[in-house]
Formats: structure tokens, sequence, C-alpha cells
């Protein structure tokens, strides 16, 4: 996991778990520095809500989730995968429909056995 997180998430995924993490800029950085680690910490907040959609109304599909969390269905797309591959969610193997009426993938919160 640290690899991943270090590598793709920029130290978020330790934020998730209640881990500390240190900055991802320094004060001498130029502001465009400052800007892209302050869009890291949106994957965390996004794995929360997520997450949570997940846990309150079930498996759904990207869509739905997108409509549940308030989130653009390309950044949940983005963030499913990266959830999966942190063993929060998984594939139900199922299908349903997405808003333009094509068959998405449906999600649910990964439980441990």
């Amino acid at each position: 996991m640290s690899k991943l997180d270090d590598i793709h998430f920029g130290g978020e995924v330790k934020k998730f778990f209640n881990l500390p993490v240190f900055g991802r800029s320094r004060k001498t950085d130029p502001t465009t520095s400052h800007e892209a680690a302050e869009q890291l910490s949106s994957a965390s907040n996004h794995f929360q809500m997520i997450q949570q959609a997940l846990v309150e109304h079930g498996d759904m599909g990207k869509d739905e989730i997108a409509f549940w969390t308030n989130l653009d269905s390309n950044a949940v797309a983005r963030r499913l995968p990266e959830l999966q591959k942190l063993g929060i969610v998984t594939l139900t193997g199922k299908t349903v429909l997405s808003n333009s009426g094509r068959k998405e993938r449906e999600w649910t919160v990964k439980r441990n056995s």
C-alpha cells in the first residue's frame, strides 16, 4: 500500500486511514506546487464520499454513485479502481444501466470475511 500511496496519491491514503502525512509542498515552492498539493487532498475526500455512498445506499454503478456524492461521474470512475486496489471496494459481477442507458459495472464495499 505504501508504494501505491506514495506514487499515486501523494500520501492521501495515509490520511484516509488516519495515519500521519507530511506536507506535499514546501513554503518556498511556487504557487503551482501548492495548488497541485491541494488537489491531492480531494482524492481522500472522494474516497470517503464514495465509500459512504455505497454503505448508505447499497451496491451501484458509477453514475448512481456520482448522483449520491455530487461528484462528476468521471471523478468517480477514476477513484473506483484506486479504491479497488486498496481493497475498499470490489465489483459485484453485475451490471446496471448508466445515465446514457449503457451497461456499467456495479460496485460494492468490500466486506471482510
